[in-house]
């Protein structure tokens, strides 16, 4: 299949796959997203003044993740979107649950929150799932929300769990998210059709892509689940400060 034929198909929300050159100019000023993020901005500020520095910080990284050209380069990199997924789950969600609190998220046990967090990333990992998010902007969306909050839906649960629970949790995720980006690493051919034609313009192969994305996983997000497991135990384990009598 040639480059041509390929273009018509895929229709990425973040736009057409740029180029090294190039790149850098390709801003997406969607006034619907702009006009969203400034509208929740203005009902955060009324709702929820004292939760303001939480709300402007998961703005503005929704910001970066579809505003700035880290979008247009997810179209080209499949590395790129593993760093969007990430984000995701690791910044964004975390700053919403912070911004609106968490009686804004239904009450799960944390292994149920793992559980389908862990269901539905997998899920949009599966070629012919992804390959639609790469067409359609609503399953574009339907990706970035269900990730974003199955992720919220998880970190309340943890913030409510017992410091051994919650550490089983974490290093659940961990586990996942290795296998996942083990996944991408060893498995000898390239998964995602949307990236076929688009990374060589980078240096590098469909299969190289994917082999840096799941090491971005692997190695990044697995790395990152292991340090929140490990501040759990350290504060679970260091003795707490109580005032000296006198």
């Amino acid at each position: 299949m040639t480059t041509t034929a390929q273009a018509p198909l895929w229709q990425p929300y973040c736009g057409a796959a740029p180029d090294p050159a190039h790149w850098l100019a390709h801003w997406n000023w969607d006034p619907v997203l702009l006009a969203v993020l400034a509208g929740m901005l203005g009902v955060g500020f009324v709702m929820a003044r004292a939760r303001a520095w939480s709300q402007l910080g998961v703005a503005a990284t929704m910001l970066v993740l579809f505003v700035s050209p880290l979008c247009a380069l997810g179209s080209a990199l499949f590395v790129a979107r593993s760093v969007h997924h990430l984000a995701l789950v690791l910044v964004v969600a975390p700053l919403l649950v912070a911004a609106v609190g968490q009686a804004a998220f239904p009450k799960l046990s944390l292994t149920g929150a793992t559980v389908i967090q862990t269901a539905i990333f997998w899920l949009w990992h599966v070629p012919a799932f992804y390959e639609r998010a790469m067409s359609a902007d609503l399953v574009f969306w339907a990706m970035q929300l269900s990730i974003t909050i199955s992720a919220a839906i998880w970190w309340t649960s943890l913030r409510r769990a017992g410091t051994m629970e919650a550490a089983a949790g974490v290093l659940a995720q961990m586990v996942q998210m290795g296998v996942l980006g083990a996944l991408l690493v060893f498995a000898g051919r390239a998964f995602y059709a949307p990236h076929a034609h688009t990374t060589a313009a980078w240096g590098l192969s469909a299969l190289e892509d994917q082999q840096l994305a799941g090491l971005m996983m692997w190695v990044v997000g697995g790395g990152a689940y292991l340090l929140i497991a490990t501040v759990v135990l350290w504060r679970a384990l260091a003795p707490s400060a109580e005032p000296r009598s006198a």
